[in-house]
This record gives structure tokens, sequence and C-alpha cells, in this order.
């Protein structure tokens, strides 16, 4: 019985390694980042995904809409609006992307996308893999690079987390060996790591950072996290003016709650599980995972989203419109600008800072005790068309640090 208990599992093991094999290979060829200034029209789609994304992703779209008016009417910039990606549809073809909306997707130049239910045991939906995996696969988006800011702490945090390997990108692939077995799998590559270390410290450079963290548990998970630090240590070499240290995932995760620590920390490179986790504490630091946003990038194309999920309970209760669309708007921002358009870009973030930490005339609750998605997305473009923006936001500033 166990002998043929083995043989199954070694047969569903090798198909997963001939894959992972086939990957590195591609990973090995050259490939050529999109220049956004040679596309005319920049396409980006609007992925609604699904529960409160429905709602908040159309906020931010209306952000966009209004900061890139005169390069829709130009021709330069095309939206399309991509609404496919709802759990229905999804379980409905059962896949984590159809393939009508993958082909959608791959024929914009970047994506907002809203967030996206991912089943989980227990619940009504067969087990179909997370959108989001799938999406940063099938894009090959290897970078989830997510900044937290905390003004009065002086904290600007850059996290570089891996998006298409470690703990994640096999997660559906995992296999019940017995009734009383379960295997998962984690896959680190040298090539994988390369990449998304290689743009912290690009990053850091580039902005005149001194200082790189790599938060690992390889001193236990000594293969896969072993091959992401001995990358990092590799690749720190060539920038011999930034120093690189390693962090354990445990203690980072306290050490970003210690006010005499976390203000020295600056940019941050994880693997997948780990990136996930820790940034959604930053997050909760800078004032809650409903005001930051992620960019998921790879050489051809990018998408933007907020780093929380669907909340489908909010939308069973009926709260969907009070839901806050920043996260969402803050991911419209780091789009604006990864295209290029960085006084947009420049705008969007001092319009949510005016807005949700210096004057905060409307407040977002979740609840109907709070303003809706709608009234502060009223509120937010009240203060975009602000002539005084700039010096509104230097002056709140200023009375805040």
């Amino acid at each position: 019985m166990n002998k043929e208990l083995i043989d199954q599992a070694k047969e569903k093991f090798a198909l997963i390694l001939q894959e992972q094999l086939a990957r590195v290979d591609a990973m090995k060829k050259i490939q050529v980042s999109t220049d956004y200034s040679l596309l005319n029209p920049i396409i980006i789609g609007i992925c609604f995904g699904d529960g409160i994304g429905e709602v908040i992703s159309k906020h931010a779209e209306t952000v966009l809409r209004h900061v890139l008016k005169d390069q829709v009417q130009s021709g330069k910039i095309a939206f399309r609006d991509i609404a496919g990606l709802t759990i229905e549809n999804r379980v409905k073809h059962n896949k984590a992307i159809p393939d009508d909306v993958l082909e959608e997707l791959k024929g914009c130049h970047v994506i907002l996308k809203g967030p996206t239910t991912t089943p989980q045991a227990g619940d009504q939906w067969p087990n179909i893999e997370s959108a989001n995996v799938a999406m940063r696969r099938h894009l090959d988006l290897f970078a989830n690079v997510r900044p937290v800011m905390i003004a009065k702490e002086g904290i600007d945090w850059c996290f570089f987390r891996e998006n298409t390997e470690g703990a994640y990108v096999l997660g559906s692939r995992g296999f019940d060996v017995s009734e009383d077995l379960s295997v998962d799998f984690k896959v680190t590559t040298e090539q994988g790591s390369e990449r998304i270390i290689r743009m912290a410290f690009e990053y850091a450079q580039k902005n005149n950072i001194n200082r790189v963290t790599v938060v690992t548990k390889s001193n236990v998970v000594k293969t896969t996290d072993g091959r992401f630090s001995r990358v990092a240590f590799r690749v720190a070499k060539e920038y011999p003016e930034i120093k690189l240290d390693e962090w354990y995932i445990d203690i980072m995760t306290a050490k970003l709650l210690d006010p005499l620590r976390r203000k020295d920390f600056k940019v941050m490179v994880l693997p997948n599980l780990y990136g996930d986790i820790i940034t959604d504490e930053a997050a909760q630091l800078q004032g809650g995972v409903g005001t930051a946003g992620s960019a998921n990038i790879g050489q051809k194309w990018a998408m933007f989203e907020a780093i929380h999920g669907s909340a489908p309970r909010m939308v069973k209760e009926g709260r969907a419109k009070y839901a806050d669309p920043c996260s969402m708007i803050r991911a419209a921002a780091m789009l604006l600008n990864h295209i290029g358009y960085l006084d947009p870009a420049k705008k969007v973030s001092m319009a949510l800072d005016i807005c949700g930490e210096y004057e905060k005339k409307i407040v977002i609750t979740g609840r109907d005790n709070g303003a809706t998605g709608q009234d502060y997305t009223n509120y937010f473009l009240s203060w975009l068309d602000n002539p005084r923006l700039e010096e509104s936001w230097k002056e709140f500033s200023s009375k805040s640090d």
C-alpha cells in the first residue's frame, strides 16, 4: 500500500519538477522591459474583481480617468474594463482566470485590479487557485512592490516581495498522500531570487538608500530560504556602497512594532509568503490595510492592486458602498508613476495624504456611521482640482512634523 502511495506521489512530483525546470529555462532567456514612452496608446485595463473590489476599483478608475482626461482625448491613453474575475465566473469555468479573461488582461499594458475572492477549505466554493497567484504566474509579475510611509515617525519603507515562487506558487498543487499525510511545496530558484533582489538593490541605489534588509528563515528552512539568502549576499557584492543585513521573519515582525528599531529599516526584500504577511503588518501601522496599494511588476506587464481582500462579509451585510477606496487609489498613483506620468501620480499621492492623514474632513468607517466610498471620492477629487494642492500639502505635512 505504501509503495503504491509513494509511486503516485512520485508521478505528481515529477510533473511539478518538469514544469519548474522549464520555468527556469524561460527565466534564463533575456527579456526586454516594456518602454511605455514608445506606446501609443498605453492601454490601462480596469479589472473589477469581486466583493468590494467591484465598488472600490470603479472609484479608482474615476480618479484615473479624471487625471488622464487630456491623454484619453488625445489618444495617448485608452481604458478597457474587464469584468470577468468574479468568483462566480471563475467557478463556472473551473479556472483561477478564465481563458477569455486572461486574453483580455494580456491585451493591456498595465492593469488596475480590484480584490478577488480566494476559496478556502469549508466555504461554498470549489478549490480553485487564487486569481492573484495565477495572474502573477501567467504574466510573470515577479516583483511585488509595497511602499509604506508613516510621516510622523520618519518611516519610509519599501518592501520587495518575490511574487512567483515560494510557498504560494504551487499552493493548489499540493496533495493528500494518504488519509493521514498532506504535502505542499515551496519553490526557490536562483534566477527568481536574483531578479527580485537585484530590483531591491537598484531601487536603493537610485534613491540614495544605503541599506537593504533580506528577510528569511534560512537558519531553519535551510534549502529554499538558504538559497534566497545566498543570492542576496552574492548580489550585494555588486553594490559595495549599500549594506546588506539579514533578519529572520519571526523577529522581523516584532521589530517592525518596535518604535526604537523600526525607523532604521529602509528597503526590505523577502520571499513570497513572508512578504505577504509582513506588508500587511506594515500597512496596519500606516493606518490599516485599506490605506496601502501594491505594484506587481514584470518585464512585459504590470498590475496594481489593493493589498487587502474582497471582504465578502461587507457585501453580505450590505456595506460594500462604505468600503474604503484609498488602497485602490494609492495603487492607481503607483500605476501612474510606473507608466511615466509622474506629475499626476504626485498629485494623487498628495491628495491622499491630505484627505486621509492631515485634514480628514470625511472619515470612512466601513459602516453607515461613516462616509461612503463615493462621498470620499468626491472629497478626494475636490482636493485634486484644488490649485493650492501642493502648497496645502506642504503646510499640512510641516505641521504634522
